[in-house]
């Protein structure tokens, strides 16, 4: 037969009240009352009716989550560090997934706040006026993570988007790479590409004689790689380095050289941005910047925790470190 709270009580020789005091952590019980309290607990296999806490507590001690599609192996990064660290503080999530449809997106917010959850973590791809609208209206904390756009309104976590293809195209720089093609995919408002553009004019602009080389594609998947990398190759420019915006595209760059007899790293050198899984499955396994995918996760939801609690927070976009990982696409002149 299921324990109640009344047979821990009796167990535990105190009231109901004290039980749930501790059960809820709600007001002060003594030391020794609550280790005794909770030691009947484990014994009985006790387990709270979560329904009846939160009406007690106030608190769900749920965290939404609404992604675009998990089957992005960076999405699911991010979630994996979302769900170990609400973990150890006790959180569940509520996943939603939109498949990059706006409207379900909005829907699923509303979800989740009839839900009583505690916090949102919004992980897009685009931006909305609608959605903006409606993050406005909410009472609890919400972080919004988007690897695409960038937004002053809300709390994100990111990182140094122009800093990281900067440092990057002066890798390549230093390899002795005097032509480089760099490869965004888009030039839209507010978009993380003119902040990644705007670091590889910084790094060109350094060296003398020196010249921008830019070829934008039709979007960030694999096939737009490939195509660019035709126009690349027939554009009788001298490219001995070709730097994509997102390592989908590298790979694509990957695939049109491999198709073309064009050696890598031997001919020409490639890099990436992003690091997802397969970066490093193909060969040869892509040099591209890192974007700490787990950590940003893990740090969002802390972040939202942190509010949770009334918890000093950092400023509303906290950046974190990027690193170059340099494998066997890139090498010197």
């Amino acid at each position: 037969m299921t324990a109640t709270i009344k047979d821990v009580a009796k167990a535990a020789g105190v009231s109901i009240s004290t039980v749930s005091r501790v059960i809820n952590n709600s007001k002060p019980v003594s030391s020794e009352i609550r280790q005794k309290v909770l030691e009947v607990i484990n014994e009985l296999g006790y387990k709270p009716n979560e329904i009846a806490r939160t009406l007690v507590t106030k608190k769900s001690y749920l965290i939404g989550v609404i992604v675009t599609d998990l089957g992005d192996t960076y999405i699911a990064q991010l979630v994996r560090g979302i769900e170990e660290v609400g973990k150890m503080y006790d959180y569940d999530i509520l996943l939603c997934s939109t498949y990059g449809d706006k409207a379900t997106e909005l829907k699923f917010m509303q979800l989740l706040t009839r839900k009583q959850v505690e916090g949102i973590i919004l992980i897009s791809d685009s931006l909305d006026d609608e959605i903006d609208k409606q993050i406005k209206e909410f009472e609890i904390p919400l972080v919004y993570l988007n690897r695409y756009f960038y937004t002053d309104d809300f709390s994100t976590v990111t990182i140094d988007n122009l800093e990281a293809t900067y440092e990057m195209t002066n890798y390549l720089i230093k390899l002795g790479h005097e032509n480089i093609a760099y490869v965004p995919s888009s030039s839209e408002k507010y978009s993380v590409e003119l902040l990644k553009l705007n670091g590889y004019k910084k790094a060109i602009e350094e060296y003398e004689g020196l010249e921008e080389n830019i070829f934008y594609a039709r979007g960030r998947g694999i096939d737009d790689g490939y195509e660019v990398c035709k126009e690349i190759m027939e554009s009788g420019k001298d490219i001995t380095a070709i730097f994509c915006s997102h390592d989908e595209l590298a790979i694509g760059v990957l695939n049109y050289l491999y198709d073309n007899d064009i050696k890598v790293p031997e001919d020409i050198s490639v890099a990436g941005y992003g690091d997802i899984k397969t970066a490093s499955m193909f060969r040869p396994r892509l040099t591209t910047i890192r974007e700490p995918f787990y950590d940003i996760g893990a740090v969002a939801i802390r972040r939202i925790i942190k509010e949770i609690k009334k918890e000093a927070v950092e400023s509303k976009t906290i950046v974190l470190p990027f690193q170059i990982q340099k494998r066997e696409s890139c090498a010197k002149i």
